[in-house]
């Protein structure tokens, strides 16, 4: 499906900001108008292919865009941050953050529904951006911490940007992780689902229609949302990721096979490799470019541009992160609270 005339009209004239601006937007208007669950497998499928079309524009005419994505896209970790520090009066109750690993726009549609029906006020919805490169460690360190796991049990107490927080960093299932919610006021709880499921359903025959389905019962259950009702009594929650992912899966085959063998060299099954590892740190000279080398906040890395795969060893992973894609990029920032919460 081509990008909407409006749009790449906007983007050839926007200053980075703007063009920024409107591509999540854009992304965010696609994946998350209101889902069926009974169709949420090819709904979902189709969404991420409508999205593919900005993509195609941010790997060809505007991939010089991506240089100037650290310094104007508003960035998850510093959102949290501002967010933490304006709900930080005892007067105003308590804050709590859930971090889900991985979570993209694609699974927006269930968290607005259930909110809705379940009583919760939204109070904002919207799309942030994750660190370069789109990774968990990135992102923790953005954070203040040294990892994800540096935060379990309650190791980052006392540390980081989202000062007086219980931590806490598991992969238990909903209501074992609701029943550890102490009457703290303050919380940062980060779930390894759904990266952890990334890994399971990389491989062919399962990738994005299987974790669409498994996002519909997981994200619509009442044990999560029994979670949700721990986190927001007395306190104010946003809902959100430290990065999205890739549905590499639907990505077209290099067809040339001296840029097939680049990225496999580059890359091999991955999405980014930092400089200092790569036998050919100079970057190719194809334009528009296969990759784009960036000095991020993070690592200087080179990054796969837009979406395209290549044959490596044991197969290319039909979901995975790290590269340059929107909904790689482009995460929930949700947030909400509840009559008798904050």
């Amino acid at each position: 499906m081509p990008m909407p005339l409006t749009l790449l009209r906007k983007l050839q004239s926007a200053t980075p900001s703007d063009a920024w601006a409107s591509l999540f937007e854009h992304a965010w208007h696609i994946c998350s108008a209101p889902l069926n669950a009974e169709k949420a497998s090819s709904e979902v499928t189709k969404r991420d292919a409508e999205v593919g079309a900005a993509d195609l524009f941010l790997a060809t005419a505007g991939w010089d865009l991506w240089r100037s994505f650290e310094t104007v896209v508003p960035r998850t970790a510093d959102a949290l941050a501002s967010w933490w520090g304006s709900h930080g009066s005892r007067s105003s109750g308590g804050r709590a953050v859930l971090v889900l690993d991985a979570l993209s726009l694609r699974e927006v549609p269930w968290l607005i529904e259930g909110a809705g029906q379940r009583g919760y006020t939204v109070h904002q919805a919207r799309a942030t951006g994750a660190e370069l490169p789109a990774d968990t460690t990135p992102f923790a360190q953005a954070l203040g911490f040294a990892s994800r796991s540096s935060i379990q049990n309650n190791g980052g107490a006392g540390k980081g940007r989202l000062s007086g927080a219980s931590t806490d960093s598991t992969a238990l299932p909903w209501d074992d992780c609701a029943a550890q919610i102490t009457a703290s006021q303050d919380w940062l709880l980060w779930h390894h689902w759904p990266d952890e499921r990334l890994h399971d359903l990389s491989v062919p025959g399962h990738g994005l229609a299987a974790l669409a389905r498994e996002a519909a019962e997981k994200l619509r259950s009442d044990a999560f949302w029994t979670l949700v009702h721990s986190l927001t009594t007395g306190r104010r929650l946003v809902i959100t990721a430290d990065h999205g992912y890739a549905a590499s899966g639907h990505f077209p085959d290099t067809a040339d096979s001296a840029q097939a063998q680049y990225l496999k060299d580059r890359f091999k099954s991955g999405r980014w490799s930092a400089v200092a590892d790569l036998e050919q740190p100079a970057p190719g000279a194809w334009v528009p470019p296969l990759d784009m080398q960036l000095k991020t906040t993070h690592v200087d890395a080179a990054f796969a541009l837009g979406r395209r795969k290549w044959k490596s060893q044991g197969g290319y992973p039909t979901l995975t992160h790290g590269g340059l894609s929107l909904l790689e990029v482009a995460v929930p920032f949700v947030e909400l609270s509840r009559t008798g919460g904050a």
